[in-house]
């Protein structure tokens, strides 16, 4: 039976009971509300079933309604019931077990057996140690409401036994996830395959043999010898053959381990009358994991395997890793030295080249295997000796060395393809690298080694980097060491993305850096390029004049432009100038191209990142608050432009590490990377030690206001309407509905004349925000305080300077049709104290401005997206304030603003990985899941 994912959801908050069937297979999970509130599901789905259910007065036998599902439909149920926030005791307990049954499953611990009525049923077992202990901890905790049915005929009525509940729903769930509909086909026979139950009574005494050491089978490992001992091989291997000795080892007592030779003596040491059978079934298992073990099954009693020396060989590598997966362990003599390691070397020689050119030059660097025994590299003749043994041990330095065959033909073949001195770089910063598939170790040497410690550590081996002294302005400690660190990285000629807060001075820092480079090489470093958005290029042009008087600097925008620069100034341009004029740009040789806002080429298929690339310089230097805002290919755009081919082509990079750093498929690819990138972006945060204490308080406070009536008619009025429409639509069409239905609502929430696109009329006492608003800047306003307001709808906020305007506030309006002479001029009046409130659009002035005469930010409405929130904020809260700042946000209680609110209390914490897409990714919910997200809540 399908059920919906709201049906589902009220399962979950049901209680459950396990009916066994035959076969397992059979059997059926019913659901029951102990609270009475009904159950969903069509008629012909229910039915009834007698519980003795435990009441505040003792025990109720009764006959009660139920659903039941037949297991395979019920394990999604279960499994997300134990997820789930507020599931029936009894539910979630049979979700933990629906877990336990699926992780037996998947280990393969399943075994055929024929049922009570002669059907084939497959039952979960062996069961280890482990398994069984965590069994029978999950019967103990059984609740009564999970075993409601009584046993028949007993009164008073008894539960049944826990325990053997549980192991029939784990069979049943074997039962059932070991067939598929295909099975029939592809195995030729029904039994054990098809899901419709097959009669094979033939098949009993088989069945019983196999299942009676369901909870204490053995299993199996390999003892490996050498006939006489280790010490017996003297300094030669001539005619000396090793020996496999198969170990039974019990699944129920690990502690208990024998020779299969003494088993088939007679010997039981407690393994039982089945160790015989248990033992030759384990063999059988292994030996299709390695196939030499089948001729221990050939043989009278299965005790030992004499091996070839392929054999032998095979032990020691990748058949050994084969049988560890099978559950089967080869145990080698203890008197052989396992030291031997192999490690990539990139060697390189000379000089550390001076420039970025080098490292991306044609020039390869050499790339070969360096083998060690306990740590000491192999000498010439060690490795000559290793690349001729054929025999899986090796005499070195007086021991008997164990040898893996792979290492053994790296000794053989140690020359690996050339590599080139960026992907060196790379290898030596991650400590590893990939050679045929396999991940390994590196080992840089030369001038690779010195120039990896030197960019780990910005001081190390030269005079500290102070201020320059044409710099009119006081670095803070943090900014003196991102100031170091863009030094020493472009003075190598690799590029570097300054990937620090909002308003923690990183303009200031690069204006230092180019005054620094022009003093070391007596302004022969060349003009810096500034590539950023059209509202920054005022912002650019002053603090240069601000904090580096006397440095030339041009803007190269608008009409009649020339690229033309001072060798030792500033050029300006904008994104869409140097799009256009990019290879007019790419004609003059830059020491410096500084890309501010870098998120903005986070596209690297965008034709403005594409044009970005043309224009060469001797280092490249980044600038963001946000260096990943979506995934990791954004930082990949970065960093590619800053180092090019740091991180390889976008398709590598994204197989190589944004699939497994984003999955979580491997654990340890987040660090690996981070090692890589470490040295080529400084990540600072207001919050980091050293820099709170520097900048000014803020405080957050979200305000929730409650919708008027005419509000709340509006609201569920459109979504009413609206989800009969998206409950009949799909694809891009239920999208549009959706993103339609969300704008819609937020524009309720702000003012039903921006809803209804009133362009006159009243405004007051018809919106909760509005009347906030009003007691917000009052109060501002009486303590001589100013104020950012921030909408993301030009309407609403021409809205809200009528409203002002209307009660005397005077107000400044910013949005991105304002031309860029006027936006500047509003910023001198807002900083001049000539206006006390700042009307913003929250997408045109989101980033770029310094505003820092504001003590007080107010959010109207919510972007849905942190980072951007965020951004928005830090126009007042930013180097140069000097007052607490507060930030006010409007939440309308009970409507898709208060859950998104909470969303994005959660989504904050993840912001430096991967943030999502505000309102498209609502667009993706289930119509039960967005009919739950924009109901109206009562706040009362």
């Amino acid at each position: 039976m399908a059920l919906t994912e709201a049906e589902a959801a009220r399962l979950a908050r049901c209680a459950a009971v396990f009916e066994a069937g035959d076969p397992p297979r059979a059997a059926t999970m019913a659901f029951w509300d102990p609270d009475g509130g009904g159950l969903p599901a069509p008629e012909g789905e229910r039915g009834e079933l007698v519980l003795a259910r435990p009441t505040p007065d003792g025990v109720r036998v009764g006959a009660v309604p139920v659903l039941r599902l037949p297991v395979a439909d019920a394990l999604g149920v279960l499994v997300a019931a134990r997820a789930g926030s507020a599931p029936h005791p009894a539910a979630a307990f049979w979700g933990a077990a629906a877990v336990t049954a699926l992780r037996l499953v998947h280990r393969g611990r399943i075994l055929p057996g024929v049922s009570e009525d002669d059907h084939d049923a497959w039952r979960v077992g062996p069961l280890d140690a482990d398994d069984a202990r965590g069994v029978r901890e999950l019967a103990a905790a059984m609740p009564p409401h999970a075993r409601a049915v009584p046993v028949e005929g007993t009164d008073p009525p008894l539960l049944p036994d826990a325990h053997a509940l549980v192991r029939g729903f784990l069979d049943a769930v074997a039962d059932t996830m070991a067939r598929t509909a295909a099975a029939p086909r592809l195995t030729g026979s029904k039994p054990f395959a098809a899901a419709e139950p097959q009669r094979v009574p033939r098949l009993r005494p088989w069945a019983e043999e196999v299942a009676a050491g369901l909870d204490s089978g053995v299993c199996l490992s390999l003892r490996l010898e050498i006939p006489g001992g280790v010490d017996s091989l003297g300094d030669g291997l001539e005619g000396v053959a090793f020996h496999a000795v198969a170990q039974a080892h019990s699944l129920a007592d690990p502690s208990l381990v024998i020779d299969a030779a003494e088993l088939w003596r007679g010997a039981d040491h407690g393994f039982g009358a089945r160790a015989r059978l248990d033992s030759t079934l384990a063999i059988r298992r292994a030996a299709r994991v390695w196939p030499p073990l089948e001729r221990l099954l050939e043989a009278p009693v299965p005790d030992r395997l004499v091996l070839a020396d392929t054999e032998a060989a095979d032990l020691t590598g990748a058949a050994a890793t084969a049988l560890a997966d099978a559950g089967v362990q080869v145990h080698w003599p203890r008197e052989l030295v396992r030291g031997l390691t192999a490690t990539a070397a990139v060697e390189a020689a000379g000089a550390a080249p001076s420039d970025t050119r080098a490292l991306l030059g044609e020039d390869l660097l050499s790339f070969n295997w360096r083998i060690a025994l306990g740590g000491t590299p192999l000498t010439e003749t060690e490795l000559d000796t290793l690349a001729e043994a054929h025999r899986p041990v090796v005499r070195l330095r007086g021991e008997w060395v164990l040898v893996d065959p792979e290492l053994a033909r790296r000794a053989r073949e140690p020359e690996l393809k050339p590599i080139t001195p960026i992907d060196a770089l790379g290898a030596a910063l991650t400590g590893t690298t990939e050679v045929d598939g396999e991940r390994v170790e590196v080992a840089p040497g030369g001038w690779l080694e010195a120039l990896r410690e030197r960019i780990g550590d910005p001081d190390g081996g030269r005079e500290p980097v102070g201020a320059p002294a044409a710099l009119a302005a006081t670095l803070r400690d943090y900014q003196l060491r991102g100031l170091r660190w863009l030094d020493r990285m472009t003075s190598l000629g690799l590029g570097g993305c300054l990937a620090d807060d909002m308003g923690l001075g990183k303009t200031v820092t690069l204006i230092a850096l180019h005054l620094r480079r022009a003093a070391d090489t007596d302004g022969g470093a060349g003009p810096t390029l500034v590539v950023c958005p059209a509202s920054l290029l005022g912002n650019w042009e002053r603090e240069i004049r601000r904090f580096a008087p006397g440095t030339p600097v041009r803007r190269f925008h608008g009409a009649g432009r020339s690229p033309d620069a001072d060798p030792g100034g500033f050029v300006l341009t904008t994104y869409g100038t140097m799009r256009l004029d990019a290879d007019l740009l790419a004609e003059r040789h830059w020491g410096l191209v500084v890309a501010d806002e870098a998120q903005h080429v986070k596209n690297p298929l965008s034709a403005t990142a594409k044009a970005l690339r043309r224009i060469g310089a001797d280092a490249r230097v980044a600038l963001t608050g946000t260096p990943v805002e979506n995934n990791l290919s954004e930082l990949w755009a970065v960093l590619d432009w800053t180092t090019p081919g740091l991180l390889g082509s976008l398709g590598g990079f994204r197989s190589r590490w944004a699939g497994a750093v984003e999955s979580g498929t491997d654990p340890d690819a987040a660090e690996r990377l981070s090692r890589l990138v470490r040295p080529f972006l400084l990540r600072r945060r207001k919050s980091d030690p050293g820099i709170a204490p520097e900048l000014p308080a803020k405080t957050e406070t979200d305000r929730p206001v409650t919708l008027t009536p005419e509000q709340a008619g509006l609201y569920e009025a459109l979504v009413r309407e609206t989800m009969e429409r998206i409950r009949e639509a799909d694809g891009m069409a239920r999208r549009g509905l959706v993103m339609k239905l969300l704008t819609g609502l937020k524009q309720i929430c702000n003012h039903p004349a921006q809803y209804l696109k009133e362009a006159g009329g009243r405004l007051d006492g018809r919106s909760g925000k509005l009347e906030l608003l009003d007691e917000l800047v009052a109060t501002i306003l009486a303590e001589d305080g100013t104020v950012l307001v921030f909408t993301q709808y030009v309407a609403m906020a021409r809205l809200i300077e009528r409203h002002l305007a209307e009660r005397g506030v005077p107000t400044l309006l910013l949005h991105g049709g304002t031309p860029l002479a006027r936006r500047e001029e509003m910023v001198r009046a807002f900083q001049d104290g000539r206006c006390p409130v700042f009307l913003l659009s929250l997408k045109a002035a989101g980033t770029g401005l310094n505003l820092t005469r504001a003590d007080h930010v107010v959010h109207y409405d919510r972007w849905w997206n942190p980072a951007v929130e965020e951004q928005a904020t830090d126009r007042a809260y930013r180097i140069g304030q000097t007052r607490p700042v507060q930030v006010h946000r409007m939440i309308a209680e009970g409507t898709v603003e208060d859950r998104v609110a909470d969303m994005l209390a959660a989504k904050r914490e993840l912001a430096d990985a991967v943030l999502g897409s505000g309102e498209k990714a609502l667009s993706e919910l289930s119509d039960a899941e967005l009919s739950d997200l924009v109901a109206l809540r009562s706040t009362r």
